[in-house]
């Protein structure tokens, strides 16, 4: 409904890229370019200075981004204000979410979300944890669920639910028969870890940081870019991990990896994360209240 020119416009002066406004509006840059430049002719001068594959806002940019601003958050409240009348809830949104979680708790959420609101369009984008809090700062996402605390106090971080972290091994090896491991056993074998800026790593790391012996402990053997890769490399007795025992459900049925429960334990909170904002679109809201509700249905099993 509003002017496609000024949202294209407001995404790209918001984010400072016409590479990173074409993925968020999933659009090709081309056309993203092709806009920004009919409402430089519409205004009649240059919005962005483009210079060594940066660009700015020039002085005119500012002030049209200053009011589109207010228009597209004036916009906002209008819709939802009709929406509220009407019991409509409808609309698109663009989710970001860790590995773990992408692959593990979304699509069941989500799933049973469309189910509900099939008018709804959902966009889901996965990174690890750094890469989610970073496409929350740049609004390239409404709404992020990572698996690691977050830093940033200026954005809302609502927990979900906890997650309890096992140490794996393959069946056969020498501390299999476990039933609890602690840190200093854990250390004795080759690691198996995820990639730097996975919420799994900064989590285990914090936690073997609490020994007193420990000085960059962990012996990794490998670093992995997925849950997927680590239980394989596990399984093919290339060293031992720590992971989320829900990632690990179907492999424990099948017999070929085995949980050991870590000693002291160790938890983590699933949380979703945004922008702090005046106003949310509705279906926004929606989202947020229906994923809480499930959260606490499912931490009550």
């Amino acid at each position: 409904m509003a002017d496609r020119r000024l949202q294209v416009f407001h995404t790209v002066a918001r984010l400072l890229s016409f590479t990173k406004a074409a993925e968020t509006l999933h659009m090709t840059q081309p056309a993203v370019t092709f806009q920004v430049r009919q409402l430089e002719e519409y205004f009649n001068t240059r919005l962005f200075d483009r210079t060594h594959n940066r660009i700015s806002l020039t002085e005119a940019g500012a002030r049209v981004f200053q009011y589109s601003d207010k228009i597209f958050e004036l916009y906002g409240e209008m819709e939802n204000a009709v929406r509220e009348m009407t019991g409509e809830i409808s609309g698109s949104l663009t989710i970001g979410a860790s590995t773990t979680i992408a692959e593990y708790m979304l699509p069941a959420l989500l799933g049973d979300f469309r189910a509900k609101y099939p008018d709804v369009s959902i966009h889901l984008k996965v990174s690890n944890t750094d890469g989610i809090v970073s496409m929350v700062e740049n609004n390239t996402i409404d709404l992020g669920v990572v698996e690691a605390p977050v830093s940033n106090k200026n954005l809302v971080v609502d927990e979900c639910r906890r997650d309890n972290l096992v140490a794996i091994v393959p069946p056969g090896h020498p501390k299999a028969d476990r039933k609890r491991i602690t840190l200093d056993e854990l250390l004795e074998y080759p690691f198996i870890c995820r990639e730097e800026g996975s919420g799994t790593r900064e989590v285990i790391a914090e936690y073997m940081n609490t020994s007193p012996d420990c000085n960059t402990c962990m012996n990794v053997a490998m670093e992995l870019g997925s849950p997927e890769a680590v239980k394989g490399a596990v399984e093919a007795g290339m060293g031992i991990s720590v992971v989320s025992n829900a990632t690990i459900q179907k492999e424990l049925r099948l017999g070929t990896l085995v949980a050991i429960e870590l000693d002291p334990p160790l938890e983590r909170p699933f949380s979703f994360v945004h922008q702090k904002q005046k106003f949310r679109v509705r279906v926004m809201e929606e989202l947020l209240e229906f994923a809480r509700a499930y959260c606490e249905e499912h931490r009550a099993k």
